[in-house]
């Protein structure tokens, strides 16, 4: 059995400062969500108010309110 590594490579990509967001929205249901449709293979930018549309009867939701705090991990590239 092969075990496939990632790559540090794979998670170097340029967002544009401006798509990259410094304060909430005043509504927050109004922030955006992309939605993969991995069967169909399909993107789509939605907002976070159309979250319900993709839920079925007997789906369950999970919150996670924790907060992020400043921290720093140090490593060696092996």
């Amino acid at each position: 059995m092969s075990v496939e590594r990632m790559k540090l490579s794979q998670f170097k990509f340029d967002v544009p400062k401006e798509l990259i967001a410094q304060y909430p929205l005043d509504n927050r249901d109004e922030s955006r969500m992309m939605v993969v449709n991995r069967e169909a293979g399909t993107i789509e930018h939605k907002k976070f108010s159309d979250l319900i549309d993709y839920f079925d009867e007997g789906d369950v939701m999970v919150m996670n309110d924790t907060r992020v705090f400043p921290a720093r991990m140090y490593g060696n590239k092996e």
